[in-house]
């Protein structure tokens, strides 16, 4: 079974006081590309969030975007100043009796005071965490592979189709092609036989030699024989187990396309002309499905 080069996956998790999100998004590519988007909190694990990825996916332009809500990269300490509050009600309590007034400080009153209540972050040691998000990567990743997988079952199904359609044509150029080239050497036999009448040539061994020759210029017998290999190794390729095949299908497809264009620069009659233009449309579409293939 093969592998589409596109998928996507998501996985989200609890961690600490935050909720994480993990998105991998996947694309094809003749490499494995791999782009990392995450928050300055994790310096740490970028190094790993790659290494996962290219035990997962061996091509592919691949996305990785880590975002989390709530509080996640530090708490928030309060202390209370007891020689700030002692200032504040020894003073109060002098200015009181000075000027007669009432000396009376509530807490809510204290704590509102400048100085009194002091806040401060304690930041956490994100590292803790790593375990955690990298588990959820990994469920992120697993979708995104199942993605690929799915989409690969659709892609061989066609591709198996078009293959299939490219060895019809192959058979239908082989017959074709036995019939023209008797008929181009007739066509040779008579033309030699009107140049005897005219010129009065009789070396019949020369003439049958210029005859085979030329005829052999259009046998397309050994590209055929080469196609149909190609295509066989194609179709056991597809069967193969689950690895990446991607590169070894655009090579055989390379090779197809470069004896059908041998076979079309041979073609002598319009109908098997025609049938090698089918085949290089036939080929140009795997092309293309091939494309997207791990």
């Amino acid at each position: 079974m093969i592998r589409s080069m596109t998928g996507y996956g998501r996985a989200s998790a609890s961690i600490g006081e935050a909720v994480v999100v993990i998105e991998v998004r996947t694309l094809n590519h003749r490499h494995a590309d791999i782009s990392v988007r995450m928050p300055r909190n994790f310096p740490n694990i970028e190094q790993d969030v790659r290494r996962l990825a290219k035990e997962t996916f061996s091509r592919g332009k691949i996305d990785i975007a880590l975002t989390y809500s709530g509080d996640f990269s530090s708490e928030t300490q309060i202390r209370i100043s007891r020689s700030a509050i002692d200032n504040y009600l020894s003073n109060g309590k002098e200015i009181a009796e000075k000027f007669g007034l009432g000396s009376d400080l509530s807490l809510e009153v204290l704590l509102t005071l400048p100085g009194v209540v002091r806040s401060s972050e304690i930041s956490i040691d994100m590292s803790s965490y790593d375990d955690a998000l990298l588990g959820t990567l990994s469920e992120a990743l697993s979708a995104a592979d199942q993605m690929r997988k799915k989409e690969g079952a659709v892609l061989e199904a066609e591709l198996r189709a078009q293959i299939d359609r490219i060895k019809s044509l192959v058979n239908s150029i082989d017959i074709l092609a036995d019939v023209v080239v008797e008929a181009v050497r007739e066509r040779l036999r008579k033309r030699v036989d009107l140049l005897r009448q005219e010129t009065g040539i009789l070396d019949d061994a020369r003439l049958h030699h210029e005859v085979v020759i030329a005829s052999d210029k259009m046998d397309i017998r050994e590209e055929l024989v080469r196609l149909s290999g190609h295509a066989e190794a194609f179709s056991e390729t597809l069967s193969s187990n689950p690895a990446p095949v991607g590169r070894r299908l655009e090579f055989l497809l390379q090779e197809m396309g470069r004896e059908a264009n041998t076979i079309g620069s041979k073609a002598a009659d319009v109908s098997l002309s025609h049938l090698v233009v089918d085949l290089k449309t036939e080929l140009e579409r795997i092309r293309e499905q091939v494309q997207n293939v791990e």
